[in-house]
Formats: C-alpha cells, structure tokens, sequence
C-alpha cells in the first residue's frame, strides 16, 4: 500500500466523481477510482470492484458522461464518470473500449434495414390494407354489416351531437323523395333513412343500409332534385359497399383484428365513427361511381343531376385553387358539376317534380327550425 502512494503519477490516487451501480441492486455509490494495473472502484476505503482494462466496454452514454460496464462484472454494473482528465485517461489505457460498440458498417446496416422497414410500412397502407379492404369487403356477411352500421350510427349521433328531426310533414315529404329514389335505383324498403338536426352540411351512408342527411345541408338547398341527387349519390355508396369497404381500408390491422373476432363495438366502431370518414373521404373512383349511380338514377326519374353539383359547389366553393386534380383524392366539385351539366344534355329530363312546393317547405321545415318557407 505504501508503493501506491509514493506512485507520481496523478492516475494513481484515488480520483472523486464517479458514481457505481453494482448490479446487484439499485444502490447509487459515489466512489473513488484509483487507476494501477486496472481500474480500482472504492468507496471509504473498501475496493467494491476491480475491472481489468481490457475487459472494459464502453456502455450508451449522453455527451460529457461516460458509462462503463465489465465483461466479468454483472451485467448491470456500470460506472459513471464525469471527470475530462480521468475519462482521457482511461480511454487511453482501454485498448478494446469501443470493441462491442457498432462500427460504420454496423450503423449503415442498421440505418438501411430501418429505411426498408419505413419503406415496406408505407407500400402496406398504400397498397396492403386497400388491397385487403377490397377483397375482404364481400365476404362480409350483411348481418355483420348491419351491426356494424347500428353501432357506427349511435357513433356519429354523439359525435356531431345530431337528433333525429321529427317533425311529421317534414318526416312524410322525406320518406316520399326517399320512397322514390330507392325503387329507382332498385333498392328495397330495407335501407334506412333519415335527417340529423346538426349545422354540418353533410350527408353519409352507413354500413348495413343506412343514408342520412344533415339539416345542415338541407337548409343551402334551393330545390328538392338538389337533395335528391345527393341522396341517390349516397345510395350508390350503399350499392357498391363503399362505406364498409372504407371501414375496413381506415381502420386498418386493429380493425381486420375486431372483425375477425366479432367485435364491431370496440376499436372498429370508433374508427368509423371518425369526423374523416363521416365527411365522405372516399376514393376518386369510389366518388365517381357513386355520381354516375346519382346521374342514372335521378335521369330514370326523369330529373336532372345538375342540381346536385349545383349544391356541392355551393358548399364547397370552386376548389381548382387548392389543389392539383391529378393527385387530388377525390373529383374537384366544379369537375363533378360540369360532368353533371354534359350528362343532362345528353338526356333531356322531363319527369315530373319529385315533391310539391308545400312539400318542399315541410321537408325544409323538417328540424322545426322554422326555416321550411323559400
């Protein structure tokens, strides 16, 4: 013990600072380290550890710290130092310090394999989970379908807050237009309908059959072929599954898991019940199809589908400015109107009004917000 003080080498005194976590509990030692022909760890004069220098490694640290573990120490043993002169000094005797560390090669694997994790995650919600979505969305029993729809309709009431309007007038002029678009797009009396007393200007489809329209909308209508073309829209939805197949593509793995084990009032529900999927965030074909469903079943009417445009681009104003079309994710609305407009003059409506004047005013009317008369 005598030779070790007599050492004139400044590593050779025990050093304050470091702080030692001996692996065996969570006990914080400060300690001494004295360097001779390996790191001597003390704490009041006890030696609580001795680590070779070539069985020392350099464990994760933050700037200005080093931590240190031991080959033949616990394996959660480490040693924290602060000290610049110490840490150098170290370094300098810890020839395989950095020898579990990653080399370049290590980090460049590293960083590529998670580059190809990004890569391989975006390619399955680009292309993986539509793909599922539309071969899935057939072999959905339409019992199941139905469930899902009554929970998603529960949702989106709470969601925007939206009662039923019951007015009778109202409720009988509606189930009137309702009654005629249904037989004309060869539905049966199944499909579910009905208006929501909420501000948003907005109608959706449901799964399980079910179409509602928002008193929001209702009140920028001018004229009934207005609504009824947005509801023969909603109908085409229905035809082609699209709010289901929406669900499942939105929904993603957490809900493929609820439908595969029978939960639609879980995880799936919510998602649906989403103010996104409520505000008719279908695709540009999902949205084309459905205005080509609306232009045939208003023009069996004898109606035109030009009052439809005419009330989206009321609601949405002109949107060319916002956007480029090409990458838009559904038709630009002044594209849509104009579409409208060139089908009509094809095929020159002549069928009678689908309500009468005083049954328009009710079906405005329909909230009792006493806005009914135009």
């Amino acid at each position: 013990m005598e030779a070790d003080s007599n050492e004139t080498s400044s590593a050779a005194t025990p050093n304050p600072g470091g702080v030692f976590f001996d692996g065996l509990s969570n006990r914080r030692r400060i300690v001494a380290l004295k360097l001779s022909d390996a790191l001597e760890i003390r704490q009041d004069g006890e030696q609580l550890a001795r680590w070779a220098f070539h069985d020392i490694r350099r464990a994760d640290s933050p700037s200005g710290l080093l931590r240190l573990s031991c080959l033949t120490a616990p394996s959660l043993a480490r040693l924290e130092i602060r000290d610049a002169a110490l840490i150098a000094e170290l370094i300098a005797r810890c020839d395989t310090l950095e020898a579990d560390l990653p080399n370049r090669k290590g980090v460049v694997a590293i960083v590529g394999w998670s580059v190809a994790a990004a890569v391989s995650i975006v390619l399955v919600v680009l292309f993986g989970v539509p793909l599922a979505a539309e071969r899935l969305t057939p072999l959905v029993p339409d019992s199941f379908e139905r469930r899902i729809g009554d929970v998603a309709e529960a949702q989106v009431k709470v969601l925007f807050d939206g009662k039923p309007c019951s007015n009778a007038a109202g409720q009988a002029a509606f189930a009137k237009l309702v009654g005629k678009l249904r037989e004309s797009a060869g539905f049966d009396n199944s499909v579910q309908s009905g208006v929501l007393a909420t501000p948003v200007p907005n109608a959706f489809a449901l799964p399980g059959g079910k179409v509602f329209l928002f008193d929001g909308l209702l009140e920028k209508a001018e004229n009934p072929d207005e609504i009824a073309g947005v509801l023969a829209h909603e109908l085409g939805h229905l035809r082609h599954r699209d709010s289901m197949r929406e669900l499942i593509h939105n929904g993603g793995t957490s809900f493929l898991i609820g439908l595969l084990f029978g939960d639609v009032t879980g995880s799936g529900a919510l998602i649906f019940a989403s103010r996104s999927l409520v505000t008719s965030s279908y695709s540009r074909d999902a949205e084309t199809n459905a205005d080509t469903f609306a232009i045939e079943t208003m023009h069996r009417l004898g109606r035109p589908a030009k009052p439809m445009g005419e009330l989206m681009f009321r609601v949405t104003g002109k949107e060319g400015g916002k956007g480029f079309s090409l990458i838009s994710s559904h038709p630009l609305t002044e594209d849509r109107l104009a579409r409208m407009d060139k089908a009509d003059a094809g095929n020159k409506p002549n069928g009678q009004p689908l309500l009468s004047s005083a049954e328009w005013q009710a079906l405005k009317g329909i909230c009792g917000s006493g806005k009914g008369k135009v």
